[in-house]
């Protein structure tokens, strides 16, 4: 186990090293200058030299990628050209509210789809199943976009149940906030719920056909037992690698919702900056959102063996 834990951690190292290349050798192809854009069009030649001399600028690319890793290594991401805040802090500020939405709709989103699913796979062929496996593939056509549009058309305008644009932090008011955070929680909800849905259904499909289910069986334990004693553990696990894979897409991905809902989350300050081309928040924001992605799945692979233990072989 410990092993295997060791493996998992070292195989994450190269995998931030290449996206931090990756991040760094991409800004490096957006047109314009960060001296200039930081001083104005009107800044003297000499001015722009100066400060692409403090930015590391004038150095060859090999040295400023490794000032700038060596920066990010302990903690320092840069300011922002525009407000002048320190990046991370804003970056840890904007993330705080986008996986509040994010958590909230992954957990939901697993506590309906996975029972939905694996209840689907136990009556194959049912009246259940058509319904499960037609619930899901509608909802995995729908965009997330238009779905959130129409929520908010419907409960927020029409029926005026729900507010439709904002956000309120739960430290400044829990209930308010509630408020803020449903619309955009139920259109995730019922975005990813289909997938995993679809994933619970064909794990459980694939273990009720397993022979140590047929002997469970024999032994005359109800359903019930059999299902969730003895193959809801297997089943479970390739969907928990899927809703990792979904936490981590939604995390880098959420900017379409809070575009719709207006609200002030990571993804909406990675559009501004590169609206802006505020180049310290792009390149801070995007290795941020890299780095998530990979802990989640990280997370994700070190729970693993404590559903399935033939992965630590």
């Amino acid at each position: 186990m410990v092993r295997f834990v060791l493996t998992r951690l070292a195989s994450a190292v190269p995998t931030l090293i290449l996206v931090s290349v990756a991040v760094f050798v991409m800004m490096r192809f957006i047109p314009g200058d960060p001296a200039t854009l930081m001083l104005g069009e009107l800044a003297q030649p000499g001015q722009v030299d100066a400060m692409r001399h403090q930015m590391g600028l004038d150095q060859p690319v090999v040295v400023q990628y490794l000032i700038w890793a060596g920066n990010v290594l302990s903690g320092d991401f840069g300011r922002s050209i525009g407000s002048g805040q320190e990046v991370l802090p804003l970056i840890i500020d904007r993330f705080a509210v986008s996986s509040t939405i994010v958590f909230l709709a992954v957990i939901v989103a697993s506590a309906i789809a996975v029972p939905a699913g694996m209840l689907a796979a136990w009556k194959q062929d049912s009246l259940r199943d058509v319904t499960v496996v037609a619930t899901s593939t509608i909802l995995l056509s729908i965009p997330s976009f238009w779905l959130g549009l129409m929520l908010m058309l419907i409960f927020g305008l029409y029926l005026g149940w729900l507010p439709v644009v904002g956000y309120v932090p739960f430290s400044r008011d829990f209930a308010q906030a509630a408020l803020y955070v449903i619309l955009p929680v139920v259109t995730l909800v019922l975005v990813e719920s289909g997938p995993i849905a679809r994933m619970a259904r064909a794990s459980t499909i694939e273990v009720a056909r397993l022979e140590y289910i047929t002997h469970a069986r024999a032994k005359g334990l109800s359903e019930s037992a059999v299902t969730w004693r003895h193959a809801f553990k297997n089943a479970f696990a390739p969907t928990l690698t899927l809703i990792g894979l979904v936490l981590g897409s939604l995390l880098s991905s959420i900017v379409v919702i809070e575009t719709v809902f207006t609200i002030p989350g990571l993804g909406r300050l990675l559009v501004d900056a590169i609206y802006a081309r505020d180049y310290p928040v792009i390149q801070g924001s995007m290795l941020f959102v890299a780095f998530i992605y990979v802990a989640v799945n990280l997370l994700v692979d070190l729970i693993y063996p404590l559903l399935d233990p033939r992965v630590t072989a």
